[in-house]
């Protein structure tokens, strides 16, 4: 019925010769008043807010039939930046003027069937006025149809080219017509929004549909008038909303209100022309992003003169943290950063002249220039390079950083093309792996944002490496292939297949190092072209004759691609076939830990692998840990979006005790992208060959006689080859090799030379010596912005809404020292280790790291948003004094009294609604969120909006400050911890509340009350008999000795406070040894002071494979107290492998007593968040036991006995090694038969 009313409505208005369609008439003037307001916040009363307002008059004429001049009056710029109710918008009148400067240009732009197209102005606007003016010529933007009251249709509009939909309406008394569009963000074709710093950050689908953490609804509403020009649109409201949480926005999100309102105020005859002058077309409706790299969220400061002022500042920073990290400092990186980045093209050769001969400012120079991340770097390297000016050092570890935060745009990638040929990057081995490791990695990023990517870009490795298996040069297939592992393009595959048994075309015969970085220079287009991944590793998984190791690495990639069903099910029927015992183990353990993983992203593989698991598993469930495994253990959390994930895979071959191979890596989870974190990787082909013949006189129960069989197998490292590796190990960030190296024979050799007794002046040691006898003071100083993740999307008012994230830290250390040895060496280094030597040193090493979370709107012009910001100072000053005599094994150290209070490490955060504008950076507003006081209370008066009845919610203030503090009368010093946490929270503010207050955490050492003055604290070790001397080999037969003694005392300590002519107080403590089948130790500590006689007594003995039993003691002459720690271990025929433990205790002090029952109020609330279940039952008083089963070979039972409770889980995932069955063959290589299911 409504339908036919809309119709009958229009044809009555079409009949009248009046029109619905936007339209504006070249011969009158429009007026219009304008308001646009953005407001961030929690949405909650009482808690700060930061907002924008503007507003200004619209005037709009006709140039032309289509063409139309806008022209902008009486702008006014507000701020707000406080409490509701509390705080109003004030008026910020220079940088109001400053905008209005720019706005008094006139704009043109195109107006047909209400799309506004073709801006135009002065071409000295900046974009950021004329996304302003798209902001305004938004509301003019309106698609109408007369025949239909709801349609949906793609159009462009501020926020990009997106779907809308339409609702209208007219109101039959006014025959105005009322239009509602709703704009959807989310399934935008071209959006208006840009990420940045997120090129290694895969993509998770099925993790997004989890939960997102950012919502945004734009919605405008038109009143349009029929007029015979067209619809005169006489009044729109825009209103988006948008919520934001670092996690999900189900719990908990700080919110975005933006909104602009335009009202028609006169329609008049226009009188005369408007003089627009010379113009430049400045693009359609659609929001253009400005520079953004400049625009940092975090700081506003005058950028005129940027050159001196970055050179006052790397100064300052030298200067400031010379002798340790001033952490008030570590802001002024950023402003640094920021300077940088707007200096001209000639500013970085003029800071070089002036620093590269200073050597504190000249690295604070290198380290800070890498964040520039265009081609003003480059070019700069370039020159480097070229004049040979800075050390292969810098050079490396300058274009490391440079590299891997350059933007990743095609010309920059052509540039840095241009360091693979340069002969100062081949004239050292790390800088020239750092630059083609690193000239991958950008290929790398520059894909992820383009496609599909030109074969081009990822040329030059691909001629690299088929030329060095032309020539056969194993070094310099290593690392081409593993520039090509980090490139991760497509187009290298069929190049990679090349070094790939059976699977290249002509036959090839590499050792397996190189073979390893083939199949793992796969690892990241397994994601980008899973299929042909999959076939390449499939065929090489398959193919029995591989060696096991390739064929392993060849399965880790397999399950990289995210196998289907399918594919997976016909890995488990060639497993149901295979021979291979370490293949087996392999693959069966990676499918079972797999099966239970909960990450989004391995949601349909873990169900494939859990399958897969059921019919294997009565076959292969009981494999020893003497196999090669894999295990992979994560978890996820959908209130929180994250998630992370730990792999580790081993891998041995069929001849050797070791293995050959082991890979670790993690993985983090964050709001629907996959990071890579640190992964580290070693290869012992060297060893390898060393063990092949086993180790004789091995048993496997890592006692001393196992530690001296593997010692005199490795004397025999010299008959190793000197062309291959002893040892190569490799360091992967965020999925990119920044780093491997090579240990051979050769480096080996040069470390025995340099420690080599024989070894005389000229020495490298010799020379290390001497230096230290006449004084060494080092320094260095290294700050590195680790994060700079940046999401920019368009807002109705035509301002940059950004969410980023910074993390910068700032490393040092400072070390001053003196040697002397006595006697003093004459001609060899042999002496020294039967000299007294002593040291004299003190210095610092910390690091300050800082930490912000930006969500607002960030212009060149002024900055509103909310900020967390958070900073972790480490400090570990040291200052002490050393005698060493190593043959005796004795070692003195005296450290000065304690009479100052330091931070050892400490930790605050806050978050605040903060305003900034340009015209006065250094008077920024910055208002906590949460109040500082709870006390305070809003004026509330007839002006103040009241909350709606949703925001009416009990107020829930949590606040708590304490401190703690344990010390030593006797050492006159100790250690505080201090915490102030401040909190409001709510219900629907889950969990986001917790990270929102005041924050204050520290650990501190602070000057206690001694009893007698303190001249020193005076620390010893005497380990073991003396007058043995110390090479390496006499070292291990003393040890020998001392372990075939029987109870004799291999060390004793002391620790005493030194005060002038008083009897030394402190501690002694005396340790025993008895090294029979039941191993027996006791540790007596003694506290040393007159008339004391406190003791603790410690006794505890251990057989092997049994169990272990300790008995304590403590009070005068340990009798005072008393308790006891047993444990057993059972595996019993017909029973499952079991571990038993048990805590009795007799007499304990009160203190303890109260501390205990305090912390077991606490379990009962911590076994239900771990999964526990809980029994009410009375057990034996005074004792704890707890009893762990192995119920199967990667999951175990868990049971807990209190006195009046008990807590157990079952089947809590736990690999550990099984007994090895006996239907498994010991030969460690094939299978002909397995019992069957």
């Amino acid at each position: 019925m409504q339908g036919l009313l809309l119709f009958c409505l229009v044809a009555l208005a079409t009949s009248q010769s009046v029109h619905y369609e936007p339209g504006l008439s070249p011969k009158k003037t429009y007026e219009y008043k304008y308001v646009g307001e953005v407001n961030f916040g929690l949405g909650k009363s009482n808690l700060a807010e930061s907002a924008t307002r503007i507003s200004c008059n619209l005037k709009i004429v006709g140039a032309s039939q289509q063409t139309f001049i806008l022209q902008i009056s009486d702008f006014a710029f507000e701020d707000f930046n406080g409490v509701k109710g509390r705080n109003r918008f004030t008026a910020v009148p220079k940088l109001s003027q400053r905008i209005a400067s720019q706005l008094v240009k006139p704009f043109m732009f195109d107006y047909v069937g209400g799309h506004v197209s073709n801006i135009r102005t002065s071409a000295e606007i900046s974009d950021t006025i004329v996304n302003l003016v798209r902001g305004m010529l938004g509301l003019f933007h309106v698609t109408v149809k007369t025949t239909q009251r709801i349609y949906e249709l793609e159009e462009a509009s501020v926020h990009g080219v997106c779907p809308s939909h339409y609702g209208a309406e007219v109101n039959e008394e006014t025959k105005d017509m009322t239009i509602t569009q709703v704009v959807d963000i989310k399934n935008c074709r071209e959006k208006a929004a840009i990420y940045k710093g997120l090129a290694t950050a895969v993509l998770d689908d099925v993790g997004k549909q989890r939960g997102e953490s950012v919502v945004t609804t734009v919605r405008c509403v038109y009143t349009v008038k029929p007029t015979a020009e067209g619809g005169l649109i006489t009044r729109a409201l825009g209103h988006e909303q948008q919520h934001f949480s670092p996690f999900n926005v189900k719990g908990g999100n700080f919110k975005m209100q933006a909104m602009n309102e335009m009202v028609l105020l006169a329609v008049n005859d226009t009188a005369g022309g408007v003089e627009s002058g010379p113009m430049e077309s400045k693009g359609d409706i659609v929001f253009k992003f400005t520079d953004a790299e400049i625009n940092l969220p975090i700081v506003m400061q005058n950028l005129e003169d940027p050159i001196t002022k970055a050179a006052e500042l790397i100064k300052h920073l030298a200067e400031a943290n010379r002798y340790q990290i001033d952490s008030t400092t570590s802001e002024d990186t950023i402003k640094l950063y920021q300077l940088l980045r707007a200096m001209p093209d000639e500013g970085l050769d003029i800071l070089w002249k002036q620093f590269a001969g200073n050597e504190e400012e000249r690295r604070w120079f290198l380290d800070m220039i890498v964040e520039i991340n265009d081609a003003r770097i480059l070019k700069f390297l370039q020159a480097r390079f070229q004049a040979r000016d800075v050390s292969a050092t810098e050079a490396w570890q300058t274009l490391l950083l440079a590299f891997n935060h350059l933007q990743t745009d095609a010309d920059l990638v052509e540039l840095a093309k241009t360091f693979l040929s340069m002969p100062f990057c081949k004239s050292d081995v790390d800088l020239w792996h750092t630059v083609v490791l690193s000239y991958g990695s950008l290929v790398y990023k520059h894909c992820a944002y383009t496609t599909p990517c030109p074969v081009a870009t990822v040329q030059p490795l691909l001629d690299m490496a088929v030329e060095s298996l032309r020539i056969g040069n194993h070094d310099d297939m290593v690392v081409s292939l593993k520039a090509l592992g980090n490139a991760g393009h497509p187009g290298s595959l069929k190049t990679i297949m090349r070094f790939l048994p059976g699977v290249a075309a002509t036959p090839v015969d590499l050792p397996p190092r190189v073979l390893s970085a083939a199949v793992q220079s796969m690892r990241l287009i397994a994601a980008r072209d899973p299929l042909r991944v999959q076939d390449i590793t499939m065929s090489l998984f398959l193919q029995k004759n591989n060696p096991t190791e390739i064929r392993m690495l060849a399965f880790i990639i397999l399950f990289d691609t995210k196998p289907s069903m399918a594919v997976v099910s016909i890995v488990t029927v060639h497993l149901q076939e295979e021979k291979n015992l370490h293949v087996i183990s392999f693959a069966y353990s990676y499918l079972k830990s797999v099966s239970r993983s909960s990450t989004p992203n391995n949601h349909f593989l873990s169900t494939a692998c859990n399958v897969a698991v059921k019919i294997l598993g009565p076959r292969y469930s009981r494999l020893s840990y003497h196999y090669s495994k894999a295990i992979h253990m994560d978890w996820f959390n959908d209130d929180f979006l994250i998630g992370t994930a730990t792999e580790v895979f081993m891998l041995r071959s069929a001849t050797n005790v070791f293995p050959t191979e082991i890979l670790m890596k993690g993985q983090f989870y964050f709001i629907g992208r996959i990071l890579q974190l640190m992964e580290l990787g070693i290869r012992a082909d060297g060893l390898k060959e060393l063990f092949a013949n086993g180790i004789p006189g091995f048993k496997g129960d890592l006692s001393f006689s196992d530690f001296q069989a593997i010692l005199n197998v490795l004397k025999n490292w010299e008959v190793l080859p000197n062309d291959e590796p002893v040892l190569s190990a490799y360091s992967r960030a965020s999925g990119q090799e920044w780093f491997f190296a090579d240990l051979k024979k050769e480096t080996i050799q040069n470390i025995v030379k340099f420690f080599s007794q024989s070894a005389g002046k000229g020495s490298l040691l010799w020379a290390v010596i001497e230096n230290l006898q006449k004084g060494v003071s080092w320094h260095r100083t290294k700050p590195y912005l680790i994060v700079e993740v940046r999401y920019f999307q368009a807002t109705i008012l035509g301002l940059p809404l950004e969410i980023s994230k910074y993390y910068e830290t700032i490393n040092g250390i400072s070390v001053n020292a003196t040697a002397s040895i006595n006697p003093p060496l004459t001609d060899r280094l042999g002496p020294l280790f039967t000299s007294d030597i002593s040291l004299e040193t003190d210095g610092f090493i910390g690091y300050t790291k800082d930490f912000w979370l930006y969500y607002g709107i960030n212009t060149e012009l002024f900055q509103c948003g909310s900020e967390f910001k958070a900073k972790t100072p480490v400090e570990i000053p040291w200052k002490f004094s050393a005698k060493i005599n190593i043959a005796k094994k004795k070692f003195e150290l005296d450290f000065p009294p304690c009479e100052k209070q330091f931070n050892l490490v400490s930790f605050s955060s806050n978050v605040y609604a903060v305003s900034r504008n340009i015209e006065e950076p250094d008077l920024d507003k910055r208002t906590p969120i949460i109040p500082d006081s709870y006390d305070e209370v809003i004026q509330k008066g007839p002006t103040v909006e009241r909350p709606q009845s949703d925001q009416i919610l009990a107020r829930n203030n949590w606040t708590q400050k304490d401190k703690m503090c344990i010390e030593s009368n006797i050492y006159g010093a100790g250690v505080c911890v201090e915490y102030d946490l401040r909190r409001e929270f709510y219900h629907d503010e889950y969990p986001l509340y917790y990270f929102l207050g005041y924050t204050q955490v520290a650990v501190k050492v602070v000057p206690a009350q001694a009893i007698n003055a303190v001249e020193k604290i005076h620390f010893e070790v005497n380990a073991g008999p003396s007058s043995h001397p110390a090479s390496a080999q006499e070292l291990l037969e003393t040890l020998s000795e001392v372990g075939n003694s029987t109870f004799e005392a291999v060390f004793n300590v002391n620790a005493f406070a030194v005060s002038g002519n008083e009897k030394p107080e402190g501690y002694n403590a005396v340790f025993y040894y008895t090294p029979d089948e039941v191993k027996k130790t006791q540790l007596i500590v003694s506290h040393v002071q007159e008339n004391s006689n406190w003791k603790i007594c410690i006794d505890t003995s251990m057989k092997a494979r049994v169990g272990a039993k300790a008995n304590i003691k403590w009070g005068a002459e340990c009798q005072s107290y008393e308790m006891s720690i047993t444990s057993e271990t059972a595996h019993l025929p017909g029973t499952l492998p079991t571990i038993t433990a048990k805590i009795h205790w007799t007499r304990m002090p009160e203190k303890v007593t109260r501390a205990c029952t305090r912390l077991e109020s606490y379990i009962p609330g911590m076994a239900l968040l771990l999964n526990f279940y809980q029994k009410q039952e009375q057990n034996a008083r005074q004792e704890i036991s707890a009893s762990v089963v192995a119920s199967s070979a990667d999951s175990i039972d868990v049971r807990i006995q209190f006195p009046e409770y008990t807590v157990f889980r079952q089947a809590i995932p736990f690999p550990m090694p099984p007994v090895v069955l006996q239907e498994f063959q010991h030969d460690n290589t094939t299978m002909d038969s397995f019992g069957r299911a």
